[in-house]
């Protein structure tokens, strides 16, 4: 024991000096309403690390019984036990920012990071005052030292005080304990937390800041007199160690509220407020924008996103049009489309996942680690998906109409539904709801890209795993496609529709019509059929398509274009090729799912279902089939859950597969 607290204390002293900093651009600084640097006025353009030190329930998607990290971490404590449990944890933040993830922000071309700090990484509380940690230093250090390399600024962000400064998982609040507010011990650890890290870190020009309080949300006396009271007592804090740093003050109620914290009792003060779910005209930002003008002080916008891509486009061009920075939130997290970096859930996680929401029964401790562990490792940048949209709503669509390709479209082939090409709304495609302002979603699939158009999965043969769905009259998307050569083409849609009646047009560049595709009824929205739409003449190179919806009611998954010889007979290098049955799709599943298949020939086609017992229980299919894909809905309302199995016989090809209902 002696030896680990000597050791701490060598590392303690070694985290407190910083290698020294590559060639710097100067510290930030307030001149009038502006914030500059050496090079003078700076545009700040920078993304929230949330999740890192502070995770909340809906990244890491535990929001229905652990929505706190101290819920959290007693989850995690239940199934593996706490020497485990801290394993895990180290696993976790190690993974989840790595020098590949700064050298990726900055390749963006974001030039500041906002970092989450829950200040149990710095201060271990005793029942008579508190001793100091090593643990967010070192992390710190780090961090500094990666973006120092990258040129990208640091700004420090308190979101856990000590007690939590609102009642919300965010400040990692439990209720049993006294908040920020009701407790002077609290106030007193929270002043010299940021009297030691101002300490640390004053001499070290890429940190950009102190954002000392994030989004406080408490029933304060008018003016909010506490809160203005503490920044003053914390800036002064501040101050006695570091008189360079700019100081971030935050509203009270979320950043909106700065009722009382005027005038600014700092000279290189700058007030912060977040947005969220509001209107991105110009009023939206009207009192921020007098707060700048009375108190000759710069706004920066600390905390935004969560919404739809052309929520993002819009709030970023209002904000540089009125020289506010920003921060958006958050980098990273599972299972996304709104966030730069999504992570990929295993399914091992998953199970955990529905234990603690009470649906299976308790894992044992290998395997629960083993989950943990993976998904850890999961976080790593080079196996999480990069979301291209979201980089491009926030980069590009603010300062251009110009679309650009998603993807390679190449024809002769198949055209993905899903790959329709990036931009705003009204321009790379027209969806109804695109954003969401004052509640609502922008999006009923939630998956794949974070526009306006609705997708979700789907386990269509050749469909990337998604389709378009939930369509509207008068939507439509427009497509980049790549021709390869000249001639005509023979094209076919993919679509699924409970009750038909939907009709998609085609429109090319020149806003010519191409061909008119007639839905008809498919027996459900995940049961899959080819649709022929005619043929168009296209010559080689690079065409713009636009698949315009005049009568919705369809789900759509790919558009196929195929080459036609001299005499019109189609030449599909498509056609299957072998038969082959296809695990079904979800499994299990309740009450419905969907079997896929093939046949590379015209033949005769019967997919049955069984029970365990060899006993018939459904006939799906019992007829001559034409060669192609199919796809197939099984309703198993009327049976009772236990394992299946479903077999394809085809000519000479017979094979059987397992499928498991669970009501």
């Amino acid at each position: 024991m002696k030896n680990k607290l000597k050791l701490s204390a060598v590392v303690f002293l070694l985290c407190g000096v910083l290698t020294p900093s590559l060639s710097a651009e100067g510290f930030l600084k307030v001149v009038g309403t502006n914030i500059e640097n050496d090079n003078g006025n700076i545009q700040l353009r920078g993304i929230g690390l949330g999740g890192w030190m502070l995770p909340e329930g809906y990244m890491v998607l535990t929001s229905g019984f652990a929505d706190a990290f101290w819920q959290m971490k007693n989850k995690v404590n239940e199934v593996v036990g706490p020497e485990k449990a801290d394993s895990f944890w180290t696993m976790y933040r190690k993974n989840f920012v790595t020098r590949k993830d700064i050298e990726q922000i900055s390749k963006w071309g974001f030039n500041s990071v906002r970092m989450v700090l829950h200040y149990e990484f710095f201060m271990l509380r005793k029942p008579t005052g508190f001793d100091w940690k090593t643990d967010g230093f070192i992390i710190l250090d780090s961090l500094v030292q990666r973006c120092a390399e990258n040129k990208i600024y640091v700004i420090l962000d308190l979101h856990a005080a000590p007690g939590g400064q609102s009642a919300n998982n965010i400040s990692d609040y439990n209720s049993t304990l006294p908040s920020l507010w009701q407790s002077d011990t609290n106030k007193a650890m929270t002043m010299s937390l940021w009297k030691k890290l101002a300490d640390h870190y004053k001499n070290e020009p890429w940190i950009g800041g102190y954002d000392i309080l994030n989004e406080p949300a408490w029933d304060l006396p008018p003016n909010n007199q506490p809160l203005r009271d503490l920044y003053v007592a914390i800036t002064d804090s501040i101050r006695s160690v570091d008189t360079t740093h700019i100081i971030f003050a935050e509203g009270n109620w979320y950043a909106s509220d700065f009722n009382g914290l005027t005038p600014p009792w700092d000279a290189k003060m700058v007030y912060s407020f977040h947005k969220y779910w509001n209107s991105n005209d110009p009023g939206s930002i009207t009192p921020y924008l007098n707060l700048r003008s009375s108190t000759n002080r710069p706004l920066w916008l600390g905390e935004s996103g969560e919404n739809s891509n052309q929520w993002f486009s819009d709030c970023i061009a209002l904000m540089e049009s009125n020289n506010i920075g920003w921060s958006w939130w958050t980098y990273k997290r599972i299972d996304t489309p709104t966030s730069l970096v999504s992570v990929n859930k295993n399914s091992d996680y998953d199970y955990l996942l529905k234990y603690w929401s009470g649906q299976v029964t308790k894992p044992s401790v290998d395997y629960a680690m083993t989950s943990l562990v993976s998904q850890a490792d999961r976080l790593n940048l080079d196996q999480c998906v990069l979301n291209p949209g979201v980089i491009d709503a926030m980069f590009r669509q603010p300062f251009t109409d110009e679309l650009k390709p998603y993807a390679q479209n190449i024809v002769p082939g198949r055209v993905l539904s899903i790959n329709y090409d990036m931009g705003k709304n009204l321009l790379a495609y027209k969806d109804n709801d695109y954003q969401s302002v004052g509640g609502g979603s922008w999006n009923n699939g939630g998956q794949y890209r974070n526009d306006g158009v609705d997708i979700e999965k789907c386990s269509d043969l050749f469909s990337g795993g998604y389709n378009v769905g939930w369509t509207n009259d008068g939507e439509y998307l427009r497509y980049t496609i790549d021709v390869q050569q000249s001639g005509s083409y023979s094209v076919d849609i993919r679509c699924a529709s409970l009750n038909g009646g939907g009709q998609i047009l085609f429109q090319l560049e020149d806003n010519s019509n191409a061909g008119v595709a007639n839905i008809a009824a498919t027996g459900g929205w995940q049961t899959w059929k080819t649709f022929h739409v005619g043929q168009i003449p296209l010559s080689a190179g690079i065409h713009k398509l636009r698949l315009l919806f005049l009568k919705a009611g369809f789900n759509l998954t790919y558009i196929q274009f195929s080459t036609v010889d001299a005499v019109g007979k189609q030449n599909d290098d498509n056609i299957p090729k072998v038969f082959a049955l296809s695990q079904n799709f979800p499994n299990p599943f309740n009450p419905s799912t969907v079997i896929n298949y093939q046949v590379p020939k015209k033949s005769f086609v019967e997919l049955k279902v069984f029970n365990i017992l060899g006993n018939e229980v459904a006939s799906l299919v019992k007829e001559t089939q034409p060669a192609g894909a199919y796809s197939v809905n099984f309703s198993a309302s009327h049976l009772s859950s236990g394992v299946y199995f479903y077999s394809l016989s085809a000519d000479n090809f017979f094979q059987t597969k397992k499928l498991t209902l669970l009501k």
